[in-house]
Parts: structure tokens; sequence; C-alpha cells
């Protein structure tokens, strides 16, 4: 049973799959799941039937929420919301939960939210926020405003594929995310996806090692 390292792209993890290689570390396998909700969670189901890890740890680059937060900032990720699976009607967003369509507490979900244990965040020891994972990129004023007013953090594309998986399952997960862009900003001049990708790879390292032990 092996720990189970994804991401949806070799360059987010590239500095780390490399290290994995050169020390000849044992123990975790790398899946790389592709990019959207629906390839990943493919991906991770197979995997998951397949390999049987004991525990999976997420990572990749995200968007920001918080402008007070540096770009580069490495996260944890302690809930997921799916922030496009609904309708808009009246200039307002009702997802499924407003439709009546899923229960807020209908498994795996808690309260609208997909959590991760807050035992293992605490193991991490990074700062912990909420996120939204989404099939179209935000970029709407409106739509991030509200996501800020509702205190999520950071946006990925493939976030809530690991928890809704991990937690129907009943395996241990964390997600890490490290802002490379502000969430609404265009303009790739202003992203640091490099810098982002290295401090992503910095914290990786020895979250690796902490999880191995366990």
């Amino acid at each position: 049973m092996p720990l189970l390292l994804c991401a949806a792209t070799p360059f987010e993890i590239k500095p780390v799959t490399e290290w994995l290689h050169r020390e000849k570390i044992d123990g975790v396998d790398v899946l790389l799941t592709g990019v959207g909700l629906t390839a990943a969670t493919y991906a991770l189901t197979e995997a998951v039937l397949t390999k049987k890890p004991y525990f999976i740890l997420q990572a990749g680059i995200a968007g920001g929420f918080d402008t007070a937060r540096p770009l580069g900032s490495v996260v944890s990720v302690r809930s997921e919301i799916i922030g496009d699976l609904g309708v808009k009607e009246g200039g307002r967003f009702r997802s499924l939960f407003d439709l009546n369509l899923l229960g807020t507490d209908e498994a795996p979900w808690t309260g609208g939210r997909l959590p991760a244990d807050d035992a293992i965040l605490a193991k991490a020891g990074l700062p912990a926020v909420d996120g939204v994972s989404v099939n179209e990129i935000s970029t709407d004023a409106e739509r991030i405003a509200d996501w800020q007013g509702r205190g999520i953090g950071v946006e990925s594309m493939e976030g809530a594929a690991l928890h809704y998986v991990a937690l129907r399952q009943n395996i241990p997960f964390l997600q890490i995310r490290s802002l490379s862009n502000f969430a609404g900003e265009r303009d790739k001049s202003k992203w640091v996806i490099g810098a982002a990708i290295a401090r992503l790879n910095e914290e990786l390292q020895p979250l690796l090692l902490k999880f191995l032990t366990t």
C-alpha cells in the first residue's frame, strides 16, 4: 500500500519526482490526474481501486482570493466546494443545495462542504484555507467577490475531486496549494508560476517524509 502523490500536471511536482528518484525513496506512487474535475475524479478513482493507497497527497498551484496573502504562499485546504455545479438565475448562482437536489449533509458532504481531517491539517503545519473547485476559471468580478465574502481562499480545478473520492473511500488525504496568481488576474506577467512551483516543492519534500512515517 503506497502513499499516492498526485498532481494535475507533471511540471507542478517535477522537482519532487526528480528528488524521489534521485534519493531512491520508496513507498510513493505518483499519479498525474490531468486537468479538471472529470479527469481528476476518474484518475483518482482508478488509482484508489487498483493501488489501494493508505494516504493521498495532492499538490498543485492555485489562484488566490485573499490579496493579503502573498503570491508564492503555500497553504493546505481544509474544505472544498464545487463552484459551478448549479444554475445562475437572476444574477445569482444557486448550487445543488440551494435547488434542493442535494442535501448539505448527504455523504460525503458536511454542511455543504467536503472537509479535510483537522488532525492531518495540524500535522501538515501549513496555513489552512477553504477552497473552491471550478471547471471555468473565475474572471467575473461579482463571482470573485462572492467567493471572497464566503471566506474562500483558493481556487483550483481538481481539489474537490480529491476530497470527494477520498471521503467516499475513507482514505486519509491532504491537499496543498501554492498561490501562483490572484483570482481574476489574466495578465500572466503578474503571475509567479515558477516561484510558486519552487515553494510548493520545498514544502512537499518534508511533508512526504512526514506522512510516509505514519
